[in-house]
Parts: structure tokens; sequence; C-alpha cells
């Protein structure tokens, strides 16, 4: 049955994204790059379709009807409900024809309300917690750290988004460091098989040189699923070494920001992190397949270390 569920949905999400992506060329709906970007591949990326994340979101509602159930309804909203505001971003930037579609602070300020009420929900259910043993009984103080990394997970995957490949290879990466960490049976082991099937269809067409993009769309829902999928099981801690990569992209742009605007100077060449290889000269085949096996390797590593304390 779980391999069945693999096939249809990896199946699905290749026909869906072929059909998308040829909907999206026939309305040119694709995405203006940054003025401020790497200006690599600059007029080949700004005519590649960019909301291939439109496809998870379909997928998404039919794992919910699937398997419909008050968890099932529960996991899947944040990342549907993240996606959706991804999508707005990515059709305001469409409309607009820029670079820039939901401002920065509006968009956290959903971000912020969507995490605060579907932690609030997860706490109600019972569920909450940051690893098993850790602060047991105490989910009401741990409220508001793991608030922060429902938040955090979203944004960090989103930024991790920025190369053919990055983040829906990570994401698959995540999903295998999940296995030694998350209990995998029941409705979690449906739901990573059928979040395997549809990312790994989207990763046919978005490697390089990709054919099409996830879009905000797309990086929100992973980055909400990820977070989800941790902290639904009452083990928050599990998005550290299930987004390893992720979180370190995330760090080298806080790093980056704090220092130019406190010490006037940069870190890095460009954040995020996968950007200052690019303009160190790296291909970016080069740097994805090295971010992969970074996120891999310390995947594993910090999760045998958390199985062992």
């Amino acid at each position: 049955m779980k391999f069945l569920t693999a096939v249809i949905f990896f199946g699905l999400s290749i026909v869906l994204q072929y059909l998308w992506i040829k909907c999206q060329r026939h309305i040119h709906l694709t995405q203006q790059q940054k003025w401020y970007g790497v200006n690599i591949d600059n007029e080949i990326k700004a005519a590649t379709p960019s909301m291939g994340g439109v496809i998870f979101l379909v997928l998404g509602v039919l794992g919910m009807l699937i398997d419909f159930s008050a968890d099932s309804v529960i996991f899947w909203s944040l990342p549907i409900l993240s996606g959706l505001i991804g999508f707005t971003d990515d059709w305001l930037k469409f409309r607009t024809h820029t670079s820039e579609g939901f401002s920065s602070l509006s968009k956290l300020k959903v971000q912020l309300l969507l995490c605060g009420v579907w932690v609030v929900v997860v706490f109600l259910r019972g569920s909450l917690g940051l690893w098993p043993g850790i602060f047991e009984g105490l989910s009401w103080l741990i409220l508001p750290v793991i608030f922060l990394m429902t938040a955090g997970t979203i944004n960090a995957v989103n930024i991790t988004d920025g190369l053919d490949g990055l983040a829906g290879g990570s994401f698959l990466i995540s999903l295998a460091v999940m296995l030694l960490i998350i209990p995998v049976s029941g409705l979690n082991g449906k739901i990573m098989i059928e979040l395997f099937g549809m990312t790994s269809g989207f990763l046919f067409f978005n490697t390089r040189p990709a054919k099409t993009f996830m879009g905000d769309t797309g990086s929100h829902f992973l980055g909400g699923a990820l977070a989800a999928l941790c902290v639904m099981n009452g083990r928050a801690l599990a998005i550290i070494p299930a987004g390893f990569i992720f979180i370190i992209e995330m760090l080298s742009s806080a790093i980056q920001i704090f220092t130019i605007r406190k010490l006037g100077r940069k870190v890095f060449l460009m954040a995020p992190l996968h950007h200052h290889f690019q303009k160190l000269g790296l291909d970016e085949t080069a740097v994805t397949i090295r971010f992969w096996l970074v996120h891999a390797v310390g995947g594993v590593l910090l999760s045998l270390l958390m199985i062992s304390v």
C-alpha cells in the first residue's frame, strides 16, 4: 500500500507539473529576477515558470482527503495555508511584474498569525513537545519556543530556495533524516510517503536546468510540512537535524543583515550562503550537490547524537 501511494503521488506530481508548466508558459507566468541578485543566467531564469508549488497545494488537499481525520486536517492545514501565503506573494509579483510582492512585514505578520493559531491547536490536542522526556507536562512553557521554531522553519526553507533543485532535494533528505527520529507508522508514514512522491515529481522538472521553480508557494508549503511533522509528534527539536541546511542558510542571512546594519560590513559576499559560493565562482550544480551532502551528513550525525543522549 505504501509503495502504491508513493507511485501514485509521484505519478500525479509528474503529470500535473508537466501540464502546469505548459499552462504557465502559455500565460507567461514567470517571475522577475531581483536586480540585486547574483545576476547569473538571469534571462533563462526570468523565462522559467515560477509557481510549481501550486501542485503541492493540490496534492496536499488530496492527501488530506485520502486520510481524512482531525489529525490529518491539522497537519495539512499548516503547509497548505503557508503555501497560500506564498501563493499570494508569487501572484503579486506576477501581476506587478516585479521581484517584490507581499511586503516582508505584512507577510511575516500573516505567517506569525497562522503559526500562532496552529501551534495553539496542536497544544490543545495535547501533542506539543520539544522531545520525549524534555519538559513533559510543561508544554505551555515551551509553546512560544515551538511557535518561533515553526515560523522560522517556514522562512528558512523559503530562504534556501535559490538554486535549481536545492530546496526540493534538501527536503527529500530531510524526510530521510526524519526516518531516524520521527515515528513512521500510521498517519505519519502515509504523510511522509505522499510528501516524498509529490516532491520527487517536482524535482524531476526542477533539477538544473530547471523547467519550473517552486516559488514562495512551494517553499512555504515544504517549510510548513517539515515543521508540522516534527511538532505534531512532540519532537519540535527534530527540526534541527531535519532542517540542518535550512537553518544554516537562515543563520547566514541573519548574520549578514546584523553585520551590515551594526558593523557596516559584510561577512559573506552575498547571503544566503549558497549565493556566497556562487559569487566565489562555483557552478550552481556543484553548490547544490555539496549543500545536499552537508545536509545529509549533518542531519544524520545530529539525529544519531539526539537518539543516543
